[in-house]
């Protein structure tokens, strides 16, 4: 049957309270059994036995909460609802706080809090200067994005300390494995090296813009700097940013 929403009843059937727990666990899913029912299994082997094998009523109760979606390799998983969204307070215009899924390093997709609205960088590209021109051109905007991206992996690693254990021995064969942390790590040193060619007084300001979306006048603020004197700053980092990455 199509794992569509149905109604609920007035009352759940036996079970579907602990079903719902079981299916609320990483890596549960549902599949319909040979012999008639639904087998709920906490892995994706299907050789194993049914951690509980769910009649029609409960099926249904699961597909009405907490909702089904169809499992790529076959079979439901747990609807997971959308969390809701939260806008910031005055002080960061264009901020609206919730969560994006992000690939990790192992190749999981995980939450994490993000700026759901319009990122300062592109609410600066927008604005124009006295002249008509926008504070902000294609390669900075570029740069900034690719800052962004680093930023974004290098969070993704289980840790950002060196691991001495990953770097080639000699005779140890080839060393180009590499593995999921590791790019996270190299990552890391990217973005450490981009920040470096920002320069001291402009590196600050493109951290907190780029990297934690953080409004320009909330950034201001947060550094002690006059109004006004961030976009003159980000924009001068994020030119020497653009040099960095050769981009322009």
């Amino acid at each position: 049957m199509s794992a569509g929403r149905v109604e609920t009843t007035a009352a759940d059937p036996p079970l579907a309270g602990r079903a719902r727990r079981m299916l609320g666990r990483s890596g549960a899913w549902i599949c319909e059994q040979p012999c008639g029912g639904y087998g709920l299994r906490l892995t994706a082997d299907r050789r194993t036995r049914p951690h509980m094998v769910l009649d029609e009523a409960v099926f249904r109760a699961l597909v009405a909460a907490p909702g089904l979606k169809a499992r790529p390799s076959g079979g439901w998983v747990a609807r997971v609802p959308d969390p809701p969204h939260r806008v910031s307070p005055a002080g960061a215009p264009g901020r609206i706080e919730g969560e994006r899924c992000v690939m990790a390093g192992d190749g999981r997709l995980i939450r994490r809090t993000a700026n759901l609205g319009e990122s300062p960088i592109a609410w600066l590209a927008r604005r124009r200067d006295a002249d008509g021109r926008p504070w902000l051109g294609p390669a900075e905007v570029a740069a900034a994005m690719r800052l962004r991206r680093d930023a974004e992996l290098a969070l993704s690693g289980p840790s950002l300390t060196l691991r001495w254990d990953a770097l080639p021995r000699s005779g140890g064969g080839s060393a180009a494995r590499m593995e999921p942390g590791d790019r996270s790590l190299a990552a890391g040193r990217r973005v450490a090296r981009a920040l470096e060619a920002c320069g001291p007084r402009c590196r600050g300001f493109v951290e907190q813009a780029c990297i934690h979306d953080t409004a320009i006048q909330a950034a201001e603020r947060a550094l002690g700097l006059p109004r006004r004197a961030g976009k003159r700053l980000l924009k001068a980092g994020l030119e020497a940013l653009a040099r960095h990455y050769g981009i322009g």
